[in-house]
């Protein structure tokens, strides 16, 4: 095996849930990080070019014309219908997700000499309530949502949640709507 090889990242994969801000602004993304030059490359430039109605998939920008590196892309995970939802999905959530990128990349968990190797596929949570808010706070929408890349970035990085802890805490872990259903709450 040769050095490069050695040190192929190919895919990972994590998720990450932040909450805590004013309703609708929890921030819930999950990734797909991997080596541009092999499956996941084929599967980030299909994505890419293979557009969906509802479901536009962008590049992260931290501006009109300025893309972060590792390349990512944005996906919706809710049907995009709503003007104002889309200019805030577009927004302030795309800027937020390039910033995280960046976090992954100065904190370590992206290491830098791989940012142009790299492709980051980004599926973006935003509540649709967040576009009937008529003082929507832009600020705590994007700093939730930044926080929420990063730190799914570092669980992609570092395969949190590791399969030994998954195993200790299989039974007490109890998926919370599944727990409303139990209640009949939903």
């Amino acid at each position: 095996m040769t050095t490069n090889q050695s040190k192929r990242i190919g895919i990972r994969v994590g998720e990450a849930l932040v909450a805590g801000g004013p309703p609708g602004t929890a921030a819930e993304p999950e990734v797909a990080i991997g080596e541009l030059d092999g499956p996941f490359g084929t599967a980030f430039a299909n994505l890419l070019g293979d557009q969906t109605v509802g479901h536009s998939r962008v590049l992260a920008l931290m501006n009109t014309d300025v893309m972060v590196r590792p390349p990512t892309i944005c996906v919706s995970k809710v049907t995009v219908t709503d003007e104002r939802y889309t200019n805030i999905l577009m927004g302030t959530v795309q800027y937020a997700t390039a910033m995280g990128v960046l976090d992954a990349v100065r904190n370590g968990d992206i290491p830098r000499d791989k940012a142009d190797e790299l492709g980051i596929i980004v599926s973006v949570w935003l509540n649709p309530v967040v576009s009937t808010i008529k003082d929507l706070d832009h600020k705590i929408l994007f700093d939730i949502h930044r926080k929420a890349t990063t730190l799914a970035i570092h669980k992609a990085m570092t395969f949190q949640p590791s399969i030994d802890w998954l195993l200790e805490n299989q039974d007490k872990i109890v998926h919370k709507y599944f727990e409303k259903g139990l209640k009949g709450e939903i």
